[in-house]
C-alpha cells in the first residue's frame, strides 16, 4: 500500500499508542523517522527478547528508521527542529506541555511551516482540567467505563486482555492524519490533531453510551453475552466452549432446527431478539442442556452447515494458524536487526486483493542517526547557498 508515499513523518513516541499510529502511516507508504532518547523506546526492553531484541517492540515499529536525539540538549533540540521542518507530519505522545518546553510544539513550528500536521496522543487531550494527568491503557479502560462492563456479572473489575485504549487511539490518530493530508491538499495548511485516549475509548463504546443516554441506567457486565441479542455468547459443550451468535429471528430459527426444537420458535420468551435477550439466562440453560450431549467440533459443524455464525474459542496460537489467516497473508516473516528470524502480524488491510509487504524490518536503536542527520545537514547547507 503506497497511498502515503512521499509523506515524511517524524515520530516522538514510546510504548504503544504513538508508535502504532506511526506504523500504520508507515504501512501506507509514508517515510517514518522514529526519534528515540539515548536509552531508546522503553518497549525495546519488553519480553519476549530474542537474541537481545524485543519482539514486542518489533511488532509495532516496522517500516521505520531510528534516530537518537537527546532532547535535553540544545544540539538535540536543534536537530529535532530540522527534522520537523523537513517533514510533513509529527506524531507525538508526550504529556501536554512537554513539546512547548522543548520549543518544538505545533504553535512554534507551524508558525515557521504552516503546512505541518501534528498528531498529539495523550491520556486526556491537550487542554482541560485533566490535561496534565498521565494515563496508561489500564487506567483509561477503568476511567472510560470499559472495565465496568467486562467480566462476569458480580465479579471484580477486569480489563480487556488486549490494550484496547492504546490501539484504538492509534487508529484514530492515523485516521486524523490521513484526513488532514487530504484537506491540506486543498487549503495548503496543516492541522493539530488532538487524540485523547479517554475520548477515543468512549467513542468506540457507542452502544454503551447510547444505552445510558436512552435509559439513564448503566450498562452491566454480561460475561460473553450481549445486552440486546440472544443467543449471542459462549456456550459449553461436553468437551469445552464455543461461541455462537444468532442475532436475528432467521438465525434463531436455524438454531432451533439444528437442535430439533421447533417448539422454541413459538415460545413467548423467545419470539424476538429483545425477548430472547431479556430471558437469556433461561435460554442459555436450555441450550447448554442440549449442547452437553456433543462436542465443540460437532456443534461448530452443525451450525456452520446451517449458516449460523459460530467459532471455536481460540488461543492466539490457534487463531494465527487458522486457514483464513494463511489465505489472507497476514502473518509475514521478518529478520530482526540482530539476524534473528521471526514472524509478525503484518498490515491487516488488503488493497486490490493484495496484502502490503513489510518494506523494512524494525530498526536497531539509532541505526539511521548518521544517515538522516548528515542528509539534513547537507540539505540545510544547500538551502542556505540557494538563498544567498
Amino acid at each position: 500500500m503506497t497511498s502515503l508515499k512521499g509523506v515524511k513523518v517524524v515520530e516522538f513516541c514510546e510504548i504503544a499508542a504513538g508508535p502504532f499510529c506511526a506504523m500504520l502511516l508507515a504501512d501506507s507508504g509514508a517515510e517514518v523517522i522514529k526519534v528515540e532518547r539515548p536509552a531508546g523506546d522503553a518497549m525495546r526492553m519488553w519480553p519476549p527478547i530474542s537474541d537481545g531484541y524485543s519482539e514486542n517492540f518489533a511488532s509495532i515499529n516496522r517500516n521505520k528508521k531510528s534516530v537518537i536525539l537527546d532532547l535535553k540538549t540544545e544540539q538535540g533540540r536543534s536537530a529535532a527542529k530540522q527534522l520537523i521542518l523537513n517533514s510533513d507530519v509529527v506524531v507525538e505522545n508526550f504529556r501536554p506541555g512537554v513539546l512547548n518546553r522543548l520549543g518544538i510544539d505545533y504553535g512554534t513550528m507551524s508558525a515557521i511551516k504552516e503546512t505541518l500536521i501534528y498528531c498529539s496522543i495523550s491520556a486526556f487531550g491537550q487542554t482541560g482540567p485533566r490535561a496534565k494527568e498521565g494515563g496508561f491503557d489500564l487506567t483509561m479502560q477503568a476511567m472510560a467505563g470499559v472495565m465496568s462492563v467486562t467480566g462476569e456479572p458480580g465479579g471484580p473489575p477486569v480489563k480487556c486482555g488486549v490494550p484496547l485504549c492504546d490501539f484504538v487511539s492509534a487508529l484514530y490518530g492515523a485516521y486524523g492524519v490521513s484526513n488532514a493530508i487530504v484537506e491540506r491538499a486543498s487549503t495548503g495548511k496543516g492541522q493539530h490533531i488532538d487524540v485523547a485516549m479517554l475520548g477515543a475509548t468512549l467513542a468506540i463504546g457507542a452502544l454503551q453510551t447510547s444505552e445510558y443516554f436512552g435509559t439513564r441506567t448503566d450498562p452491566k457486565k454480561l460475561g460473553s453475552a450481549h445486552p440486546r441479542n440472544a443467543p449471542y455468547q459462549a456456550f459449553k459443550a461436553n468437551d469445552g466452549y464455543f461461541g455462537m451468535a444468532a442475532g436475528n429471528n432467521n438465525l434463531w430459527e436455524l438454531v432451533c432446527d439444528v437442535l430439533g426444537k421447533d417448539q422454541w420458535k413459538f415460545d413467548d420468551r423467545f419470539l424476538n431478539p429483545k425477548l430472547r435477550a431479556q430471558n437469556q439466562t433461561a435460554l442459555k440453560e436450555l441450550l447448554e442442556k442440549e449442547f452437553k450431549h456433543n462436542t465443540v467440533s460437532y456443534w461448530l459443524q452443525s451450525f456452520n452447515e446451517k449458516g449460523v455464525p459460530c467459532s471455536p474459542i481460540n488461543s492466539y496460537s490457534e487463531a494465527l494458524l487458522d486457514k483464513q489467516v494463511s489465505h489472507m497473508g497476514w502473518v509475514q516473516e521478518i529478520t530482526l536487526p540482530n539476524g534473528h528470524k521471526t514472524k509478525t502480524f503484518g498490515p491487516a488491510l488488503r488493497i486490490d486483493n493484495t496484502i502490503s509487504a513489510i518494506r523494512q524490518p524494525p530498526p536497531e536503536l539509532g541505526e539511521h542517526t548518521d544517515d538522516v542527520l548528515m542528509h539534513l545537514g547537507a540539505k540545510e547547507v544547500n538551502q542556505m547557498e540557494e538563498s544567498a
